[in-house]
């Protein structure tokens, strides 16, 4: 009986040192673990690019002594982006997003990644995006961003728009856009050290249910979630209500809010037949939303992010797309942190202007 007590007391020990070690054992980040239960965003610190061009305008109207300009661009050079990958992420791109992990990585933060490979620049019935041709060079870029990245803590944001826009291909090509898709969130989805939200639109756009289906498509079961209003201007609270429908036809997914130019709101109006239209193309007296957070108004909501980039003229004002300093200025000008309109503005104002000062302005 002394041995069997013996040999219990010595299993009682080995157990109590064993989960001593794996208390005192780093946390490993897995894929479940960046992807999974919990929010994998909490207590994390994003990176901010101190060679952006909003933290380079900021210290030349410093240096120039313009104090009132340098406050208001400050507004935004001193907040967390996403860093925009692409194309045009051109010539030496191993080396231009190694820079970025580094920096980040020296600074004891987390870099935030938009991927925008598969852009439709166009709408027609005849439009194929460039064909399967250009299909096999994005999927090869897809690789190369995935051999890059290896297995650094990223968060990354996948192919804002390319859902929306899948109507504008012709129909022979519309389900070898979302073939693609797949591809990319299969390749980037193998880093285990990846937070990874697809694109899911925006709540004065697509159907949630269109959005749901076309989410489960392109393999969201594979990642964290999706994101919204990556492009668009509709308040966080309205993005909040369409993001929970589709979170409920995905799998109860979470999701993240772009918040970089919504603290005016949209600017929609009706034609005569009730259609609902959104003025995208530089809207008037629009300003910066909430700042990046993770203390959102919902526990669906994983954090606010600035996902696009606020100071960034569009090519539809007859500009390149590159950052435009009296953009910039317009944008912390009118900064707030609404998440809805309060009682009685209009367009995000409670001064009545005429309605030519918000549509589009050039």
């Amino acid at each position: 009986m002394a041995g069997v007590r013996l040999a219990a007391v010595m299993l009682v020990c080995a157990a109590a040192l064993v989960a001593a070690g794996a208390a005192r054992a780093p946390a490993q980040t897995t894929g479940t673990a960046a992807q999974g239960a919990g929010n994998p965003l909490t207590g994390m610190r994003f990176f901010v690019d101190r060679s952006s061009p909003s933290w380079h305008q900021w210290r030349v109207y410093r240096h120039r002594g313009e104090r009132r300009k340098a406050a208001l661009i400050w507004r935004i050079a001193r907040e967390p982006k996403a860093l925009w990958l692409g194309r045009f992420t051109s010539p030496h791109f191993r080396k231009k997003v190694r820079r970025l992990v580094v920096a980040a990585k020296r600074q004891g933060t987390v870099p935030i990644f938009t991927v925008i490979r598969a852009v439709s620049d166009r709408c027609s019935p005849g439009y194929t995006a460039g064909g399967p041709a250009e299909d096999a060079r994005t999927r090869s870029w897809y690789r190369r961003l995935g051999r890059t990245l290896g297995h650094s803590r990223i968060v990354l944001l996948f192919e804002p728009d390319s859902l929306g826009t899948i109507d504008c291909h012709a129909r022979s090509r519309r389900d070898d856009r979302l073939r693609l898709l797949r591809y990319g969130v299969k390749v980037l989805s193998r880093n285990p050290n990846a937070t990874i939200y697809l694109e899911g639109g925006a709540s004065d756009w697509e159907p949630a249910r269109r959005t749901a289906r076309q989410l489960r498509a392109i393999g969201i079961a594979r990642v964290r979630g999706f994101m919204l209003n990556a492009t668009h201007q509709d308040w966080t609270r309205a993005n909040i209500r369409h993001g929970l429908k589709i979170s409920r036809m995905t799998g109860g997914k979470h999701f993240v809010i772009n918040t970089a130019e919504n603290g005016r709101g949209p600017v929609h109006y009706r034609l005569a037949n009730g259609r609902r239209i959104t003025v995208w193309c530089n809207p008037g007296l629009r300003g910066l939303g909430p700042p990046p957070t993770m203390a959102t108004s919902n526990p669906m909501v994983d954090a606010y992010l600035w996902i696009n980039r606020p100071g960034y003229a569009q090519r539809c004002q007859g500009r390149k797309i590159a950052w435009f300093a009296p953009r910039a200025l317009a944008y912390a000008r009118h900064a707030t942190r609404w998440e809805s309109p309060p009682r009685g503005t209009r367009f995000g104002y409670r001064k009545r202007y005429p309605f030519s000062v918000f549509a589009g302005s050039r």
